[in-house]
């Protein structure tokens, strides 16, 4: 039973990328740049899901999170690293994210996600944190150089989707475990994730 759906999650994966450009996949206004508040706002809420490596991460940061008693404490981290990273790089800081790092991420997650073992609350609050960070500059560069207006509004509906998505999927993996505790969930979205990182490599390095 686990195999085939290890599988399924795995070949879901490499086809959702298949159909997804990494370069349309990291602007939610088209690459205009957002110039009312109502335009950050929407770009912040649309990036992080548009965005499928951002997407994806955010999932299964919620899912890993389930493994703990303090795990919601663990997305929050990712979401105000991802935060103040990309605070730091829309005010000017000349630091670029390459989109192969962000991708490595996910290849880590998805190897903690399927290995038996724990890592270690700390260790995993790590990985959250330089993780948030990495996604956090390369989210920015869709902002860089708006008003203050817009810019405070995209950082608004950032804050807002990220923690939806990954204190959604906490929720849901908590429910699973305690309700059926026979899916592997950490299995699937670890597999999904880690083969959607290494194609995610793989695009950045031949690109």
């Amino acid at each position: 039973m686990l195999r085939p759906l290890t599988r399924l999650f795995g070949r879901a994966a490499v086809l959702l990328l298949a159909g997804v450009s990494l370069a349309s996949a990291h602007h939610a206004m088209d690459y205009a740049m957002p110039a009312t508040g109502l335009e950050g706002l929407l770009s912040g809420l649309g990036h992080p899901v548009i965005g499928v490596d951002h997407l994806l991460f955010i999932l299964g940061a919620g899912v890993l999170a389930a493994r703990w008693r303090r795990g919601l404490l663990l997305p929050l981290l990712f979401v105000v690293a991802s935060l103040s990273a990309a605070g730091w790089r829309a005010a000017g800081a000349s630091f670029e994210v390459a989109e192969i790092w962000v991708a490595v991420t996910l290849v880590v997650l998805g190897a903690i996600l399927l290995a038996a073992r724990n890592p270690g609350w700390t260790v995993a609050a790590g990985l959250f944190v330089v993780s948030g960070a990495l996604h956090g500059f390369a989210l920015a560069e869709a902002i860089v150089g708006a008003e203050s207006t817009p810019l405070l509004a995209y950082f608004i509906g950032l804050a807002v989707i990220q923690s939806a998505i990954a204190l959604a999927a906490w929720w849901f993996a908590t429910w699973l475990a305690a309700h059926r505790p026979r899916v592997p969930v950490q299995r699937l979205v670890g597999t999904a994730v880690g083969f959607a990182g290494l194609a995610f490599a793989g695009m950045a390095a031949f690109a």
